[in-house]
């Protein structure tokens, strides 16, 4: 007989472990099933995230931030430093010690919380009497029976059309954290989070970048006047990024990749690179879950359909994080793996979709909340706008880092706060406040009338507050 729970959890990315915890905090006998492997062949659960995504790219941003301080910033503080080199084996192994401890320390929350994980890759087998059949294949293969099912598989990297990822010099976003020496020069397609980031970190390390982008706008989904902001700094900077181009045959070889595309203009070009990474999106990761053996319903990109709620349409089956429709962000799966496990105890799970921030961890960090102002000017939604720069922030001039600003937009009637767009030091702390106010739909004389502390970075939030109404305690 199999082993039974009232919860089953497939996928132990952000979605999968946070559900499972939170299912066995309420009570409920939960699985985890997860096929992720360290490099010895032991478990690492979480996900993309914590393995090939968000936790280890802000190790190496962290780490080549560093380098680029003590090569270029130090001497404004007085501080000499010379024949600083970079050793980038030791740079990539502090990166996956960071990974590891994220993997143990989510292996300790299952045991803490009495949630029975099982390590491989798990896959719906058949509906039974009261729930599903689910089949284990790791090291042996098991089945087990759960009365509710969370799906929580995320995504993969999207490859080229005819250019599969070779990991060793065509690269997903697994194969750009694990170059072992700085390339000479880098190739990019796609400019969005994946792209910049890891463009960001090789640059300061010394290559030559190049992100060619297909769109001909910069970061279209950002506010237009945070987006022009921010390219202009990563041009000063010396990332080389063209916009509104056609990729064409990718060649790979022993020397490298050689790219053939046609410019905004038209015009035939050449781009020959030591690595390349393609960073294009991610797609659903539906496959071997064996949804059609069940009827689980999925959609024309391969995502699981589901309700406001994330229930499918199978009785007792759920789905949540990059697997079904929304933005493929970690935090995004977080909200709604608690929100599942919750209402499965018969609770009211809460997800605001227009409250999720977004944040790209480059320098400047960009972040945001809500609305931008060309979507409210297409909606036809009168609005007032406010901003203020760092370069006027004392903190901002302390820290050496005056780049950017802080923008509000707020309703022209009732004040509401509709979006917050950061491009500056500390943006992706900085957007708290701002999804705070958002959830309680704050106005901006909300924000500005709370007292911030000085100097800190956070005054800028308040003074771009103040600008919606066209103050200032600046004098």
């Amino acid at each position: 007989m199999s082993k039974q729970f009232d919860v089953i959890v497939i996928g132990g990315g952000p979605g999968g472990y946070i559900a499972a915890i939170r299912a066995a905090q309420l009570g409920f006998n939960v699985a985890c099933i997860d096929e992720w492997k360290n490099d010895k062949g032991g478990p690492a659960p979480g996900g993309t995230c914590t393995n090939v995504g968000c936790i280890p790219s802000k190790a190496l941003l962290q780490s080549s931030e560093h380098f680029e301080h003590a090569n270029k910033h130090f001497a404004d503080h007085g501080i000499t430093a010379t024949g600083v080199k970079m050793d980038v084996a030791k740079m990539v192994a502090r990166k996956d010690t960071v990974v590891k401890q994220n993997n143990d320390g989510i292996l300790y929350l299952f045991k803490k919380n009495k949630v029975s994980f099982f390590h491989g890759r798990g896959s719906f087998v058949k509906a039974v009497e009261g729930g599903y059949e689910i089949k284990v294949a790791g090291a042996a293969e098991e089945v087990i029976s759960g009365k509710q099912i969370i799906v929580a598989t995320g995504s993969n990297a999207r490859a080229l059309p005819g250019t599969p990822f070779d990991e060793e010099n065509i690269l997903s976003n697994d194969g750009a954290l694990r170059i072992g020496a700085v390339p000479k020069k880098l190739g990019l397609i796609g400019s969005g989070v994946i792209g910049l980031e890891m463009g960001s970190v090789w640059r300061r390390l010394g290559s030559e970048v190049t992100i060619l982008e297909g769109l001909p706008t910069f970061l279209g989904a950002v506010d237009e006047q945070v987006a022009k902001e921010a390219h202009k700094a990563f041009t000063k900077q010396g990332l080389k990024i063209e916009l509104g181009v056609k990729v064409g045959e990718i060649k790979s070889g022993k020397k490298g990749v050689s790219i053939a595309y046609n410019n905004a203009k038209g015009e035939a070009q050449t781009l020959d690179v030591d690595k390349l990474i393609v960073s294009i999106g991610r797609v659903p990761n539906t496959t071997g879950l064996n949804a059609e053996g069940v009827g689980l319903q999925l959609d024309e990109r391969g995502a699981i359909v589901v309700d406001a709620d994330c229930k499918t349409n199978l009785p007792g089956v759920w789905a949540v994080g990059d697997v079904v429709r929304g933005p493929m962000l970690a935090h995004k799966a977080e909200e709604e793996g608690v929100a599942v496990a919750e209402r499965i105890a018969g609770q009211h799970g809460h997800v605001n979709f227009n409250t999720i921030p977004w944040v790209i961890y480059t320098s400047p960090e960009i972040a945001w909340v809500g609305r931008t102002e060309q979507q409210l000017k297409a909606d036809g939604v009168a609005y007032k706008a406010g901003s203020f720069p760092f370069l006027a922030n004392g903190r901002a001039r302390a820290l050496g880092d005056t780049t950017g600003f802080v923008k509000f937009l707020a309703d022209a009637k009732t004040d509401e706060i509709l979006g917050v767009h950061i491009v500056g030091p500390m943006a992706s702390e900085l957007i708290s406040e701002a999804v705070v106010a958002m959830e309680f739909r704050a106005s901006s004389e909300d924000i500005a009338r709370i007292c911030h502390a000085h100097p800190s970075l956070s005054e800028a939030t308040k003074e771009a507050a103040l600008a919606v109404d066209k103050r200032t305690l600046n004098f």
